[in-house]
């Protein structure tokens, strides 16, 4: 079954004539994502890849089409107010793969959805997308390591959710539902939303959640995950052998005043019961043996 994005999902690529967003659109359509418009201003009427049609508004491919889940491929001065459109439109899940979008707009755009209720939900800025396995490609994560399965992931880094799906794929296992929430300080969808999702998930019996350095999103994932997860859960934290003041690529790994440290985070997992590995590779096999 998997959450958020399957069968049911009407996909509208926002930016589908720019070159990150026509690559993915293609790969998108290839691995069977029902992608059923794009939207770029001005090229309204004309057909991405001669089957897709592409409408100068959100609000257009919604009513002409149904979408009901939007990508975004849009530049960083451009994608806050995107994500508003497609919210505005009656979009019910926004996922906003742009990196470098200006974090007064990401709040702007967030606290408008929020007003919305249960309307409609962010995933991102600055993340890898949704995956689940069979179903559909919602994002920039490659295909072919996906098997489908029964443990999901839920993380902060794009390349290391490559490098653990791999590992799980290997080690012949498969994921029910991949998702990163993006590495930007401020994001729409946290650890403890994906998780309580995941908890409600058939398919999914085990987690894998990687976090890094940075913000507390892991430590208030770890005091609900002690409260209320159920569900056997491994833990990993990238980062730990960052020496101290050390710059680090995501926006959202910035340590303040003591808090975001690995030693925290890492305490906090501990505290809240779960498996805390190392390495990718110790995590995979330690949730491997779980059977």
């Amino acid at each position: 079954m998997g959450i958020l994005v399957g069968k049911d999902t009407r996909l509208v690529v926002q930016g589908i004539t720019g070159r990150e967003g026509s690559s993915h659109a293609n790969q998108m359509l290839e691995y069977g994502t029902p992608l059923v418009a794009g939207v770029t201003p001005g090229r309204g009427g004309q057909r991405f890849q001669d089957r897709v049609p592409i409408y100068d508004s959100v609000a257009q491919a919604v009513e002409q089409e149904g979408a009901n889940t939007s990508i975004i491929f849009v530049p960083p001065p451009f994608a806050g107010d995107a994500i508003i459109e497609a919210a505005a439109a009656g979009i019910r899940l926004v996922i906003c793969i742009t990196e470098g979008v200006p974090v007064i707009d990401t709040v702007r755009a967030v606290r408008y959805i929020e007003e919305l209720g249960d309307k409609c939900r962010l995933i991102g800025p600055n993340c890898p997308g949704i995956m689940t396995p069979g179903e559909a490609r919602v994002g920039i994560m490659p295909s072919s390591i996906f098997r489908k399965g029964n443990v999901g992931v839920v993380s902060r880094s794009g390349t290391l959710t490559y490098e653990v799906v791999d590992l799980i794929t290997k080690a012949g296992m498969g994921v029910s539902t991949c998702i990163g929430v993006g590495g930007d300080p401020v994001i729409g969808t946290t650890f403890v939303d994906v998780l309580e999702m995941l908890a409600e998930d058939e398919q999914t019996e085990k987690v894998l959640l990687i976090g890094e350095i940075g913000g507390n999103d892991e430590e208030t994932a770890a005091a609900y995950i002690k409260e209320k997860f159920k569900k056997p859960i491994f833990g990993f934290i990238s980062g730990r052998s960052a020496p101290p003041g050390k710059r680090m690529g995501h926006a959202g790994a910035i340590i303040s005043g003591g808090k975001g440290t690995p030693e925290a985070k890492v305490a906090a997992f501990h505290d809240a019961g779960m498996t805390v590995s190392d390495t990718l590779a110790e995590m995979v096999e330690r949730a491997k043996a779980l059977g």
